[in-house]
């Protein structure tokens, strides 16, 4: 199989399972480190002409993070695309079952049986937390409804203060985020790259857990290790 994936916790997903199967990935695929491929541009504006030029058997997409009107042309110049829908961890499961049967996978990989028994193992939580949880600035947006980072932090005990909004991604005014009263603010490091010196300092009172993007939105061999990293850093935002 030759593989092209635009979605990074996809390429992750792959590199980790086929070595060998993927000619091309996007700019922003950083995992695994050292990763050998072409190329191919950004998530959002993929050089289609450089995809087409590395004849892949597959191109591996997602229906949040990749643009239709790329995948349909990508499509109508004759290449497989498989997309994939994640909302909730055990889709996560599902899908990522799903996209490594159709690259070849002769069996389930251990690192993705391994993630589904450390999420299947963890308890109730003793007490639920509320949160905002921002994704970038200028403006402020934050997660919505039915996002996969919520689902994930929801396992880990913490609300966040706008799942019930219409739209996934909204724009909300910072005194807004402040007057909703949360227990603590999440700030991940992408897609906005949240620091210690950029993003707590709105919040002036709360406490603010900088968290690992990649175990907040990823979904990939990072499962593995993202209960216990993300529990983490939510209750050093307590101490």
């Amino acid at each position: 199989m030759r593989v092209v994936s635009l979605v990074p916790s996809l390429t992750e997903a792959v590199a980790a399972t086929l070595p060998g199967a993927l000619v091309g990935a996007t700019d922003w695929c950083s995992r695994p480190p050292g990763l050998d491929v072409t190329r191919i541009g950004g998530t959002k504006n993929p050089d289609r002409d450089r995809i087409l030029a590395l004849a892949p058997d597959l191109v591996i997409a997602n229906e949040e993070e990749n643009r239709a009107s790329d995948l349909d042309a990508l499509r109508a110049a004759g290449l497989p695309v498989l997309v994939t829908e994640v909302r909730t961890v055990p889709q996560a499961f599902r899908e990522l079952d799903r996209v490594l049967t159709a690259c070849g996978a002769p069996v389930r990989p251990p690192w993705l049986a391994e993630a589904e028994a450390v999420w299947a193992a963890l308890p109730p939580p003793a007490a639920r937390r509320t949160a905002v949880v921002p994704v970038w600035r200028r403006p402020w947006m934050v997660l919505g409804r039915d996002t996969f980072a919520g689902d994930v932090l929801a396992r880990l005990g913490v609300h966040h203060l706008y799942a019930g909004h219409p739209d996934r991604y909204p724009r909300v005014p910072l005194e807004e985020l402040r007057a909703a009263g949360p227990d603590l603010v999440v700030l991940p490091d992408e897609p906005y790259r949240f620091t210690p010196d950029d993003g707590p300092e709105a919040f002036p009172g709360l406490p603010c857990a900088l968290v690992s993007g990649r175990h907040l939105t990823w979904y990939g061999p990072s499962l593995t290790e993202a209960p216990r990293v993300l529990a983490a850093a939510l209750r050093a935002a307590h101490r």
